[in-house]
């Protein structure tokens, strides 16, 4: 019997979205009603497969009203505006499922139940088989012999006699039952107080509502009262709670037959929307060989996942091939974007590519390596690409049984060493500062790289991910192979030379054909904008050779000392942890939130200040800080946590992380984390160790000059609140640092209306706290909490501010509007800021946004003038000659290791070089300082 399948696809878009947290593409465009719809799909189908399914639509609520609202104008007259997140995701979602092969249908003036009833009428009358598959139970009075209902959400499906398990009425009786009882959200009122256990009582006895009505007299007590004075109505509620099956629709339910997927769409609609797992199939369908995501010289982490019924990781496609194409297939596919990757396994063949790459205008290239720690990495095959589509993978020690002969290493490394070292040809690449580390390990000095792709999508799209994996989905609608594909992963996971070469291959080459595929889009919309060109080519390309230099020459140690700062943090951690047990009244793990929360709460009687999302009382480091006012111990524990972070993450860990071979520590400065331009340390990360307490200094004392040598840091002062001077335009801020007056003491003297020789330190500290404070949006709730003040009065500090700094208060309410405009704000420079938060549903979100929207051209500013002078200060650097050199950069802070005999020199000047980086309406000021190690030159 042939069966035809209908998709309520109303029911599903609403269950989706109410079932799904907010879930959205790095655009900021919501997916997470989509999501769930098309795995939804995805299941019924796979649910579907062992059936006939010859047939089938999903059929979704046209706009507009019906003939329902007619009849009675309060239909569904409850029911909110559809949230605008939701209504966003209707239209592509119609497309999706289009691009699917699904039928879709949309009739004006009726519902989707009526297109549903009439298709599934028509179709049981023709002898055809019917499945409906919704969460609605107004469809349960059409189960007849033929039409069952199956709901995906729930598993549940329903025949004649499940509907009468369920409901306690035959299919036949769902009408008179609905009528009685109301549908609340459809706001068709029934019978009040009936329920479904007194209408399943009435029906059972009388037979129908018919019988109901016509006995109504008989039925005592207040329900009966009820009844008879909902008489009046219930003709007109049976009538709106009965789906029609007699419409005159366009199409026969035997013509509403599936067509092939649209390949091509589909891979664009993936693409934009980011469904990666999804995009993989359409690679295995359309034979391109398309997989997962894989490592790819990644900064960043990995989009999160979602939960099982929203993650689109299994197949939307029944009839798709189960495994991914064999590579060999894949590469015999002439439309294919890896059908002309060639394999160098011969020096005729290397002798070939090595005239290409000669002749080439640009190259792109990549390392393939034994590991991600850029100091052990050894390679393991490079791969060139000089065309879309045209690349070669040289295989140089791929290791294990099936391994075939490669070439020698060191000889193919020696004959390439001087076209990488080469200012020409010019070369590109993914991430080049880690492929560079890579080649100098083997001793080549790589020159000529010109472009890099996550640098070029990094400045486009700073609020998006920029691995080669997404970058190759976003604007290729590629998906590329997967690192994890051909290595595994956790303890089954193999070193890249473990892999067969023949795959090995063909995701080496992928790489670099890839690369210059990306960046030929992406250069391309860099050049419609030349304030990002600028911010490209003049900032993030020098700073990245800047960079790399700072990280091979890392930074020295002194182990001893780190070793004897361990020691007495660990003595005095002991002593503080029996400070503790003395203030608790008894021994506890300090570790142990449930503990502590039982000691806090319990023992001492603090008052709960916020819950855990699994609804214990909170013990985090703000809970702590505002328990610390009215108790010793949260204060005591405070500094238990900061002791014991600095000893795990510095003074335990800082020696074990000296690299053997050069006696140094070296971290890594990743460019494309931060949205706002700064630089993100790791392995280790020394941008967080304290300045504040006396602990945290002496950790940066650790950090020492060498022999013969001096540590000389350079500072911007007060950096943002010179900027906000300059974006403000405000007059009395800009007229206090043109004058070089204390800005806080200046601050404080316009707040409390005395002279600065009047301000008080206390006075001082409010200024400065919310001079500080509303450059990161702090609320009057957040300036009280933090002066411990009442909140009135906190706002009236910050009313008293704003009316002596108009300026102040009137570019944040512009940068706020022209954010919400253009969705996104700029630093001086022209460095763009997205803010897609903005267009969240979630009012948190997007308050959050707008005060990062005031934030981000400050802080963005502020790592601009950073990079700008650490190119400024490298070029003088270079021009003199000096052995001075960069070795670090935190927040607004330059530390270089100097000889002796250049610190003066280099003391003088650094000041000049960085406050010249910019012309600003205020001046740059630099602090300079040197001593023997970190601390004593900060």
């Amino acid at each position: 019997m042939a069966l035809l399948l209908l998709v309520d696809g109303s029911s599903y878009l609403y269950r989706a979205f109410h079932a799904l947290p907010e879930l959205s593409n790095a655009r900021g465009e919501p997916t997470g009603a989509m999501v769930g719809v098309l795995n939804m799909l995805r299941r019924l189908e796979n649910d579907m497969k062992a059936r006939n399914v010859t047939c089938k639509a999903v059929i979704f609520d046209a706009k507009g009203k019906t003939f329902r609202d007619e009849w009675y104008p309060e239909y569904k007259a409850n029911r909110p505006p559809m949230p605008e997140t939701l209504a966003a995701q209707i239209e592509p979602l119609h497309e999706c499922i289009a691009a699917l092969g699904w039928p879709l249908l949309m009739e004006s003036g009726v519902e989707a139940d009526d297109v549903i009833g009439t298709l599934a009428s028509r179709a049981a009358a023709a002898g055809m088989e019917v499945v409906i598959s919704t969460g609605d139970k107004d469809l349960a009075q059409l189960v007849g012999p033929q039409v069952t209902l199956v709901n995906t959400m729930s598993n549940e499906t329903l025949d004649e006699a499940g509907v009468l398990a369920k409901f306690g009425v035959p299919p036949e009786r769902i009408v008179d039952f609905l009528t009685l009882v109301g549908d609340s959200v459809d706001n068709v009122p029934g019978v009040n107080k009936v329920g479904p256990k007194t209408a399943v009582k009435w029906l059972s006895q009388y037979g129908s509502l018919d019988a109901v009505v016509a006995h109504a007299d008989e039925i005592g007590g207040a329900v009966g009262g009820n009844l008879r004075q909902a008489l009046d109505f219930l003709p007109l509620g049976k009538k709106l709670v009965t789906v029609r099956c007699d419409l005159d629709l366009p199409q026969q339910p035997w013509e509403l037959t599936p067509r092939a997927p649209d390949i091509d769409r589909l891979r664009t609609l993936f693409a934009h929307y980011e469904f990666r797992s999804w995009l993989k199939e359409i690679g295995n369908i359309a034979g391109d060989g398309g997989s997962g995501a894989g490592e790819r010289n990644v900064e960043g982490n990995a989009r999160n996942g979602t939960s099982a019924i929203a993650s689109p990781s299994a197949s939307l496609f029944p009839q798709a091939i189960a495994q991914p194409l064999p590579i060999a297939a894949v590469q015999e596919t002439s439309d294919a974007h890896r059908a002309d990757y060639v394999t160098v396994l011969d020096w005729e063949t290397f002798a070939a590519w090595q005239g290409k790459i000669a002749d080439a205008a640009l190259v792109a290239f990549d390392t393939e390596t034994t590991s991600l720690d850029v100091f052990a990495a050894r390679i393991v095959g490079i791969s060139l690409a000089t065309a879309p589509g045209e690349a070669a993978y040289i295989p140089l020690a791929h290791r294990g049984p099936g391994a075939p002969e490669q070439l020698d290493r060191e000889r193919v490394l020696q004959a390439l060493k001087p076209w990488f070292e080469s200012p020409q040809p010019q070369k590109i690449g993914q991430n080049v500062k880690y492929d560079q580390h890579v080649l100098a390990n083997h001793g080549v000095a790589l020159a000529g790289v010109v472009h890099d792709t996550m640098l070029e999508s990094y400045v486009l799209e700073s609020d998006r991910k920029h691995d080669l994996e997404q970058l190759a989905t976003r604007h290729l609608g590629l998906a590329t192979l997967s690192y994890t594909d051909l290595c595994g992963k956790g303890a089954k996971q193999i070193g890249f030379d473990e892999v067969d070469v023949e795959r090995a291959s063909a995701y080496g080459a992928e790489d670099s054909d890839v690369t210059l595929r990306v960046h030929e889009v992406l250069h391309r919309a860099l050049a419609d904008e030349p304030g990002l060109t600028r911010v490209y080519g003049e900032i993030e390309m020098p700073v990245r050779e800047i960079l790399f230099r700072m990280e091979r020459a890392g930074v020295l140690v002194d182990r001893a000392l780190l070793a004897q700062q361990s020691h007495e943090i660990g003595t005095r951690l002991l002593a503080l942890e029996q400070e503790t047990y003395k203030l608790a009244g008894q021994p506890f793990n300090l570790n142990s939130p449930k503990q502590l929360a039982e000691i806090l709460f319990g023992r001492l009687g603090l008052p709960v200040r916020k819950k855990t999302p699994s609804g214990a009382p909170s013990t985090d480091e703000e809970v702590l800080s505002e328990l610390a006012l009215d108790h010793p111990l949260p204060k005591l524990l405070l500094e238990v946590r900061e002791l014991a972070k600095l000893k795990s993450t510095y003074t335990d860990k800082l020696p074990r992380m000296i690299n053997p071979e050069t006696g140094r520590v070296h971290t890594s400065f990743a460019q494309s984390i931060v949205g706002t331009g700064r630089l993100a340390s790791s392995d280790p990360n020394l941008q967080n160790i304290p300045v504040r307490t006396a602990e945290g200094r002496r950790i940066r004392a650790a950090f020492v000059a060498p022999p013969g040598c001096r540590i000389v840091s350079a500072d911007y002062s007060q950096i943002e609140l010179r900027i906000m001077a300059h974006l403000s335009g405000d007059e009395r801020l800009l007229q206090a640092f043109a004058q070089g007056e204390d800005v806080h003491r200046a601050t404080a003297a316009e707040i409390f209306g005395v002279a600065p020789s009047e301000v008080g330190s206390n006075e001082r500290r409010i200024a400065k706290v919310i001079n500080f404070g509303l450059i990161y949006g702090m609320s009057a709730f957040g300036l009280a909490r933090q002066l411990d003040l009442e909140r009135s009065a906190a706002q009236a500090y910050i009313d008293r501010y704003f009316a002596r700094y108009p300026g102040v208060l009137r570019y944040m309410e512009e940068t706020r509007a022209q954010a919400h405009t253009q969705g996104y704000v700029e630093t001086v420079f022209g460095r763009r800021l997205w803010l897609p938060e903005l267009r969240s549903a979630q009012a948190t979100r997007r308050q959050g946004a707008e005060r990062a929207a005031i934030n981000a051209p400050m802080q963005g500013t502020a790592a601009d003038l950073v990079k700008l002078a650490m190119i400024n200060v490298q070029n003088w650097l270079d021009t003199e000659k000096l052995h001075a050199r960069l070795v670090l950069q935190v927040h607004d802070e330059l530390v270089l290791e100097a000889p002796e005999g250049e610190a003066e020199q280099v003391c003088e000047t650094l000041p000049r070089l960085m406050a010249q980086v910019a012309e600003l309406k205020v001046p740059l000021l630099v602090e300079v300082g040197v001593g023997a190690n970190w601390d004593k030159a900060h």
